[in-house]
């Protein structure tokens, strides 16, 4: 039914926390998937490490899900500033849009707190109108999040999702990181329909043809 994803990331490790295993099992699956980052966050990264660092760091975690490298598109736009430059971004989604034509987007909870991420979910929803999109879960941003849609993971999936967020060294500060942390979440939205693991999704908008 869906065969051409795309996973739209404020920032560059974003898609791989929300969602890197359904990734890796997409594309396992022989699906066509594109990841947009629209932030390196150079203002984020701490004291000696390279501004581009994380063009980097994203581009071998890609590598690891089996993301193709003509389906990795990475925009500059400046961290927390997401809101100034909503049209901008607006713009270039659009811009994916037209050049891919997905039928399954993936985009924040519109219920997340963090100012770049409710502008990716809510131009997401406005650039997609006539797509079906799903809301991934980033639980550090989320004080609520409907778990209304799974997609059922092996330890396989889960163990290249860990592979590939081990490749953001230049993040290895943030707790979110923490590999326990990572498959605890996935055994819990697995166990919420007696599966071992998952990654759970909002459902925003669902077409079926």
């Amino acid at each position: 039914m869906f065969d051409k994803i795309l996973v739209l990331a404020p920032h560059t490790d974003d898609g791989e926390l929300g969602m890197g295993g359904s990734i890796t099992k997409f594309i396992e699956q022989g699906k066509e998937v594109h990841v947009a980052a629209f932030s390196i966050a150079e203002e984020s990264l701490l004291d000696g490490i390279k501004k581009d660092a994380l063009v980097y760091e994203f581009k071998e975690a890609m590598e690891v899900l089996g993301v193709k490298s003509e389906n990795q598109y990475i925009f500059k736009n400046k961290v927390r500033y997401f809101p100034t430059n909503r049209q901008e971004i607006l713009e270039q989604i659009l811009s994916l849009r037209d050049l891919i034509n997905p039928n399954l987007v993936f985009v924040p909870s519109p219920n997340d707190i963090h100012q770049d991420h409710q502008v990716i979910a809510s131009e997401g929803l406005r650039a997609f109108k006539k797509i079906s999109i799903l809301g991934y879960e980033l639980p550090w941003n989320n004080i609520v999040f409907e778990t209304r849609s799974f997609i059922k993971l092996e330890e396989a999936h889960l163990e290249k999702k860990i592979k590939a967020l081990k490749c953001y060294k230049s993040q290895g500060h943030r707790s979110y990181l923490d590999e326990h942390f990572i498959k605890g979440l996935a055994k819990t939205r697995g166990t919420q329909f007696e599966n071992d693991y998952a990654e759970a999704f909002e459902v925003l908008r669902i077409i079926i043809e």
